[in-house]
């Protein structure tokens, strides 16, 4: 893939980028920056460099349907006091606001054209039509370049289509994780240990089944770790339970005693009779959570031995947390591996979505870890092996 580099003297050229802007917001205000934040550097550069910079980026799912509260409004605004800069704001994606402000940026101004979603070819089954609106996208530039990682899975047109239409390169947030995500798969240093958590074991069968031979331990947490305690014929009261995964769980507690993989369950479990944030928490053994609890957190003793397995490891990915972190009574063990990452003497990686909402409200630092991924979506799709658009299309295949 080229990258920035690649695409020469970019001075008074009108640089497209793709970035992965979709920020959580209270109404206009944003609870998570760490995406725009993220996007920062690469648009720098290229302002830097004297480039006339377009950014293109979604925001939630509005369904091709131009609906105020996506509006990208407040990110230009963010992205402003980031740069240091005014950024132009189009109200519009390839319409006669988004022509004025394309034709009247000057070197090194940046623009925000509006949530490329408001337009239902954005997202089109249909080829053609993508590749239509793609081509009204190019119309505003002369270069295009793919820097939110979060979107390369996605076959759309500001994504993928648009390749065909511009000359193209990756900007340095999409190297940096494909860089990680290689690491993670082709070269990993030793020990290695994937920690897996969120609700579902089915959210993650193909990340265990192609780094199950690649790992030396796998810790299992989260909602999803009540399907593999069930398939060991624990009782799990009300836990969150996929009746359907149980004997792939059982198949994967079997699998990873014949390859030598260590996959780590919880011994101890925070359990509560409802899910609410002030219910009454208690501590039980894992195999013995009561028929009326449901477990909401792994508990101290599963949180010290995951923290140590984490310490002494050199390469730790983690996708997913440990319990409802939301919810003060029952963020221990995410709390726990989170700060155990931090302490990795190699390299840590947070595979985005959930996991990194989690150590930023825990109070963690971005810094505090080797890397957060901005796509965890698409880290969990190139840990499974599969092939993603918007990479496969810049390296010249059209997926």
């Amino acid at each position: 893939m080229k990258t920035v580099s690649d695409l020469g003297d970019l001075r008074g050229k009108r640089v497209l980028v793709r970035s992965d802007l979709n920020v959580p917001l209270d109404g206009t205000t944003i609870t998570d920056d760490g995406r725009v934040r993220a996007s920062v550097p690469t648009i720098k550069r290229l302002a830097d460099a004297g480039a006339r910079v377009l950014v293109t980026a979604h925001l939630g799912r509005p369904d091709g349907v131009a609906n105020p509260k996506f509006s990208l409004a407040p990110v230009a605004e963010r992205l402003a006091e980031l740069l240091g800069a005014p950024v132009l704001f189009a109200n519009d994606t390839v319409g006669p606001e988004a022509n004025r402000i394309a034709s009247a940026l000057q070197d090194g101004q940046v623009a925000v054209l509006q949530n490329v979603r408001f337009n239902e070819a954005e997202t089109s089954k249909d080829k053609d039509e993508r590749r239509e609106f793609a081509g009204k996208l190019a119309d505003l530039a002369d270069v295009f370049v793919s820097d939110g990682f979060g979107v390369v899975h996605r076959k759309q047109a500001s994504v993928y289509d648009i390749v065909r239409e511009l000359p193209s390169a990756v900007g340095g947030l999409v190297e940096a994780e494909v860089d990680v995500l290689k690491r993670l798969t082709e070269s990993p240093e030793r020990p290695y240990t994937v920690v897996l958590g969120g609700s579902k074991v089915s959210d993650k069968l193909g990340v265990i089944d192609n780094l199950l031979d690649k790992a030396d331990n796998l810790l299992i947490g989260g909602g999803m770790v009540f399907t593999f305690l069930k398939a060991q014929g624990h009782e799990v009261g009300k836990s969150l339970l996929e009746e359907d995964q149980l004997d792939i769980a059982r198949g994967y507690i079997e699998q990873a005693a014949k390859q030598g993989v260590r996959l780590v369950l919880p011994t101890d479990i925070v359990v509560a009779p409802e899910f609410a944030a002030d219910a009454p928490a208690t501590i039980v053994a894992a195999d013995a959570i009561p028929s009326d609890q449901l477990g909401l957190d792994i508990g101290p003793d599963s949180s010290a031995a995951f923290a140590e397995i984490i310490r002494g490891s050199k390469t730790v990915f983690w996708n997913g947390p440990m319990g409802v972190f939301e919810m003060a009574a029952f963020a221990a063990g995410t709390k726990a591996v989170a700060q155990a990452l931090t302490e990795v003497d190699g390299l840590s990686v947070v595979g985005g979505g959930d996991s990194a909402a989690a150590v930023r409200q825990l109070g963690f630092a971005d810094s505090d870890f080797g890397h957060i991924s901005t796509g965890g979506g698409a880290s969990l799709e190139y840990l499974e092996g599969k092939t993603l658009p918007g990479l496969a299309i810049l390296e010249g295949d059209d997926a």
